[in-house]
């Protein structure tokens, strides 16, 4: 696990390197927890902080993509490390893979076909506007092209909104975008679209409980879904249920059960 971690109270832009925890059993109660890693670099590489690390394996190696931040918060870094065995980590020399804003942030991949394609969050103009969830395309990991915007929440503004952490699975067809709205503030909506490059506001299917949603889907077919964020005292992880039939999705950890009654 990598993440995003300061002491509390909640000061964002010191958050300058990730914490780090390991388990043999992804449900293990006892997670290993591991020195902090991966620092911010300003001398050599602009960054000002390090946020919302996603990592995925590809060809025998770790890429690790992550909001690097910057001095012109109307031109934020998305960089790319690498690794090949999830301790030691090199930057990569093509970085930065996309300079966006307003803070451009917490990149997700998802492989669709032969193309991967990286989600993150921005705003309509560089400097503001609507908040929303941007997409690049890859067929490499290294050089992204094609900028478009996929989601245009109607909120204005700069920074936080309501289309941070973007996440995309694909489930019988569909294509679910899950987005941290920050109304409350452990509040996720979940939209859902035929194509993985276009959804609508009018097409929310889900509201879950939580804040920077992250999903997992494992080789036995189980969903987990996962909350954080400040002052919620850690990570948490828990159960993603599908229910066709009775149109509701149910999150279920040790500290509580949350049940929505939207269809997803």
């Amino acid at each position: 696990m990598f993440g995003i971690t300061q002491k509390e109270p909640a000061k964002p832009f010191e958050e300058k390197f990730f914490a780090h925890a390991t388990s043999i059993d992804l449900l293990n109660p006892q997670w290993e927890t591991q020195e902090f890693i991966f620092y911010a670099d300003y001398d050599n590489w602009g960054e000002t902080h390090v946020w919302a690390p996603h990592i995925i394996a590809q060809n025998n190696q770790f890429f690790m993509f992550y909001c690097a931040g910057g001095d012109d918060d109307a031109n934020y870094k998305i960089h790319l490390a690498v690794s090949d065995d999830l301790w030691e980590w090199r930057r990569h020399e093509a970085n930065p893979m996309v300079s966006d804003g307003y803070h451009a942030r917490d990149p997700m991949i998802l492989k669709d076909g032969d193309n991967w394609i990286m989600y993150y969050t921005a705003t309509k103009s560089s400097y503001g506007g609507n908040h929303t969830v941007a997409a690049v395309t890859s067929d490499n990991l290294i050089t992204w092209r094609g900028k478009r915007e996929v989601f245009i929440h109607p909120q204005k503004g700069t920074c936080g909104g309501p289309t941070e952490s973007p996440f995309v699975i694909t489930k019988d067809g569909k294509y679910y975008l899950f987005v941290c709205t920050n109304n409350p503030y452990s509040n996720t909506a979940v939209y859902e679209s035929d194509v993985p490059f276009h959804w609508e506001i009018e097409n929310q299917v889900g509201s879950i409980p939580a804040h920077a949603a992250e999903i997992i889907h494992t080789e036995s077919n189980r969903y987990y879904i996962s909350r954080a964020g400040w002052g919620e005292g850690g990570l948490y992880l828990a159960d993603l249920l599908w229910h066709a039939e009775s149109n509701t999705i149910i999150m279920d950890d040790a500290a509580k059960s949350l049940v929505t009654n939207k269809r997803i």
